[in-house]
């Protein structure tokens, strides 16, 4: 790798190109974004040592530390100001959880990250941990085999899960080890110019978009409470408060969710949240259904909740299982029931409305892709200079023409060469790698819109590819279309079909080449909401497991190859999960099938079609038929010159028949 690509890291998030936070270290100001790869080591020595010395104090007296990656809402992305892991080691990947000794440091990370992890830690203070290889415990594990024993290890209570720290609990007890919830989190006190946390303005989603009122959402979940007898629910998932109220923010770049509780019981709403963060209109949809209470109140309210409901020893308060130890214990975990949230499962199956919403947006997203892959192709041919920064801000600049766009749905990753390989990186504005024609390009992106949510992922070479590279691309592709033609039963009877079996179908043909991926094969996706969404899912995590298939849901078909230090490829469309035609139902339990909404071309350059069977050739001619007759529309009604005309000459020659 040059050494102008090793010095290539993150790109912030939009909202930053123009104006970084204070509160970073200065190495770490260019890496802040949740999820955006980067290639520059952090020293880190100076934020472990004064770790240290508050963990040795009296009022902590603690011999290990957990810096989880999730917020108090166990978020996935993060407002600035959560960003403790960061800020403490300089790995900036979604997910990872810090361990801090007195005298180590450990991060434990996925297989999406170990390439971004491996070049942002500083290995002089930090053993990175790569979760998921042989011998390599999870942090859990970690922390009740490898410690010392009758070891104190510190925790902030809102930032770990009260199905966590109890399953920890446990296993540490052989070993006279224990949780410690420390009265406040040390990194924010060594963290003296801590970003301020944010209370954008929230509005109300209107329901030709949402399909819903908040009025029938609060009843099916008070359905949900009356089949598992509790006298009340609490919502602390921020993507599940945004659900149930039809209610949208954007405190979390990308996401457009807002800062806030809720509290259902069977007479009663309340939502808690800052003051003025609600527009008048959006206050207006919910009075009368909903009472606004102060978001700092909301541990109070848990705490005086039991007696105000009269809970009696047979009766409980339903958390969600991500719900924090300090929201068990402000209620009394005595009188608390765990369990997946009701809403989890009822907002992941979209309505006929939200439905619709994907199909449409992903036509209109279809636009400025072929507007984006047109340009960039013209450009290389001219002899321009486009970087992997400059592309993805032309793409956003294509979307942001569209109708009904709210920005972007993650930090777009736009990668060249050797860039590619690593799973989650995005680059960095000031100083990031040239797109070259003899290279592979990797492009991963999304939006916004008011009517749903977009991912897709395409892969180019604007030159000539190698065999290698045609040959592992095509191999992705045949995952891709195996995962995609997929009829699978409904449910799961002794056997469990999903989500295992059909991740199967997507490595296959690289398994045939010995090749395979470090990531898992689809994620759900929200409607109008986080781009990664549950409880569902395909690929081999047991907790997937509890959350089958069912119709109405979207998921990711994201299959893809990464050859360290050379090139990434991933195909990825967003499908609906529905109802499948066959000509027999054993069981009588249905069969479900997928329908792919992502509307544009797979690059037929990479193909290598003496591996492709006639039915997958057959396949690639459906689906750009499908493209091209959903797309091309939209461009030749503005195609008197400009982009629309180059658009769509080049998606016609993209969509031919192979």
């Amino acid at each position: 790798m040059s050494p102008k690509l090793e010095r290539c890291i993150s790109k912030c998030s939009q909202a930053l190109r123009r104006s970084l936070p204070d509160g970073f270290h200065p190495s770490l100001r260019a890496t802040i974004s949740m999820g955006a790869a980067g290639t520059q080591t952090v020293d880190t020595s100076e934020q472990l040592r004064r770790l240290r010395e508050l963990m040795q104090q009296k009022e902590n007296d603690v011999e290990a530390l957990v810096v989880p990656s999730e917020d108090q809402h166990s978020s996935e992305y993060l407002a600035h100001c959560d960003k403790r892991r960061a800020f403490v080691s300089g790995f900036n990947g979604s997910a990872g959880c810090a361990v801090v000794t007195l005298k180590e440091a450990f991060m434990f990370t996925d297989g999406r990250y170990f390439l971004q992890a491996g070049k942002q830690l500083d290995h002089r203070n930090w053993t990175l941990m790569k979760q998921g290889l042989p011998d390599v415990p999870t942090w859990q594990e970690f922390l009740s085999k490898h410690l010392e024993k009758s070891t104190r290890i510190g925790i902030d209570s809102t930032l770990i899960s009260a199905v966590d720290a109890e399953t920890l609990a446990k296993t540490l007890e052989p070993k006279g080890s224990r949780l410690v919830s420390l009265e406040k989190n040390p990194v924010d006190t060594i963290w003296e110019q801590r970003p301020a946390r944010p209370h954008n303005p929230v509005f109300y989603l209107d329901e030709k978009y949402s399909g819903e009122s908040h009025v029938d959402k609060i009843a099916r979940v008070r359905v949900e409470m009356e089949k598992k007898k509790v006298k009340a629910f609490v919502v602390t998932m921020l993507d599940e408060v945004a659900w149930l109220f039809n209610l949208r923010g954007s405190d979390i770049d990308f996401n457009p969710v807002f800062f806030a509780y809720a509290v259902v019981t069977a007479h009663s709403v309340v939502l808690f949240i800052r003051d003025n963060q609600l527009e008048e209109a959006a206050r207006a949809r919910i009075a009368g259904a909903v009472d606004i209470a102060a978001y700092g109140s909301f541990f109070d309210y848990l705490k005086a909740l039991p007696g105000a409901l009269q809970l009696t020893e047979d009766s409980t308060i339903l958390l969600g299982d991500k719900a924090s130890l300090a929201v068990a214990e402000a209620v009394g975990q005595r009188k608390t029931l765990i369990a997946r949230s009701p809403i989890a499962d009822l907002k992941a199956i979209k309505n006929p409305t939200e439905l619709e919403g994907f199909r449409q947006s992903h036509i209109r997203d279809g636009v400025a892709l072929a507007q984006y892959f047109s340009w960039l192709e013209e450009k290389l041919e001219q002899g321009s200079e486009i970087n992997e920064s400059q592309g993805a801000d032309q793409l956003e600049k294509f979307r942001s023409q569209l109708e009904l766009f709210h920005g972007l749905s993650f930090s777009t990753i736009s990668s060249a060469g050797p860039n590619g390989a690593i799973i989650h990186y995005s680059p960095d504005p000031a100083d990031c790698a040239i797109i070259k024609k003899d290279q592979i390009y990797l492009c991963d992106s999304g939006a916004q819109f008011l009517d749903g949510t977009t991912d897709v992922t395409r892969t180019w070479h604007f030159g000539t590819p190698t065999e290698e590279e045609k040959r592992a691309f095509t191999r992705v592709l045949q995952g891709h279309i195996n995962l995609d033609t997929a009829v699978f039963p409904n449910g799961t009877t002794g056997i469990v079909y999903f989500p295992a079996y059909c991740d199967a179908f997507a490595r296959r043909a690289l398994w045939q080449d010995g090749l395979d991926y470090r990531h898992g094969t689809g994620h759900g996706v929200g409607h109008f909401l986080n781009v990664h969404e549950g409880p569902h899912g395909i690929g081999v995590r047991i907790v997937l497991n509890s959350a089958p298939l069912k119709p109405g849901m979207t998921v990711s078909n994201e299959p893809g190859y990464y050859a360290d230090g050379r090139f990434g490829i991933r195909i990825e469309s967003i499908v609906l999960v529905r109802a499948a035609a066959t000509p027999n139902d054993f069981g009588g339990k249905g069969y479900l099938g997928f329908e792919n909404v992502t509307m544009c071309p797979i690059h037929k350059k990479l193909i290598d079609l003496k591996l492709l069977t006639a039915e997958e050739k057959a396949w690639v001619d459906r689906y750009h038929a499908e493209v091209w007759e959903k797309v091309s529309p939209l461009l030749q009604a503005g195609a008197e010159g400009g982009d629309d005309a180059r658009a769509l000459a080049w998606l016609k020659r993209e969509c031919a028949a192979i």
